[in-house]
């Protein structure tokens, strides 16, 4: 396998986060969001080699029952470089990346909550110059207290085509404080188990701020420090750069 591929393999994630149902929301919801981030980073690995990226989703809730269904794009690179290190003649395109998600949220005793679904990345993404298949799809499971979370994903088919590597996880630990002034302190730490590939196994991290400015339509900006462990010649670009390196992402986002 090469180590182009290998590094292209985590890649993806939606953006948008789900607001608890409550008695005054109608029954259903429609909402749609876009975003601009000069680096896109899925589970601390960047996907665009370091440049920006414009991302937009929709998302359609049914209040009463906690159902919900949304999709989600991101322009990356990850595909393309793959295709272009295989040297088969012809130059990798898909340079987008399309993410389908559901799911049932809703409020459990003791002030817990739960968020259950199924995400399927690239569904219209095999890269077939090169005989590789993106689609990757993993189902999730959030329990929630508070400000805090802990989220479990389990892939069932192989991750973002890494050969034989089913059953590949990701733990997702975190916090998200309202500080006040609509300021909110966001904190993550997270771990990828890449089944059968343990050196490409890693851990990565995010603390940031975000702020919400009504005065200008409620548009968000954001600042985060990102990082992860991972080892130079798992995740690399295709000049050697690791793509797990610590940076920092500046985000704008709009809801509506």
């Amino acid at each position: 396998m090469k180590k182009l591929i290998l590094a292209a393999a985590i890649a993806t994630s939606f953006a948008t986060g789900f607001a608890h149902a409550e008695d005054a929301k109608p029954d259903n919801e429609v909402s749609y969001n876009i975003g601009l981030v000069n680096d896109y980073r899925f589970r601390g690995i960047s996907q665009t080699r370091f440049d920006p990226a414009v991302q937009g989703g929709a998302d359609y809730t049914n209040n009463p029952t906690g159902l919900y269904a949304g999709t989600w794009l991101s322009n990356i690179k990850w595909i393309k470089d793959a295709v272009d290190s295989a040297n088969t003649g012809t130059s990798g395109k898909r340079p987008v990346e399309w993410d389908i998600y559901g799911g049932k949220r809703g409020d459990l005793p003791g002030g817990f909550t739960y968020d259950i679904g199924g995400l399927y990345y690239y569904p219209a993404n095999n890269y077939t110059q090169i005989g590789r298949n993106a689609n990757t799809f993993e189902l999730y499971g959030q329990l929630g207290y508070g400000p805090a979370y802990f989220k479990y994903s389990h892939a069932l088919t192989n991750l973002f085509d890494t050969a034989n590597s089913k059953n590949s996880a990701y733990y997702d630990a975190g916090a998200n404080f309202d500080v006040g002034a609509s300021v909110t302190l966001g904190l993550h730490v997270g771990h990828q188990t890449v089944e059968n590939f343990s050196f490409a196994s890693y851990t990565d991290w995010k603390a940031g701020v975000t702020k919400t400015f009504d005065q200008i339509g409620g548009v968000t900006l954001g600042l985060a420090f990102v990082g992860t462990n991972a080892k130079d010649g798992a995740y690399v670009s295709p000049s050697g750069k690791n793509l797990g390196r610590n940076g920092v992402v500046f985000s704008l986002a709009k809801t509506f």
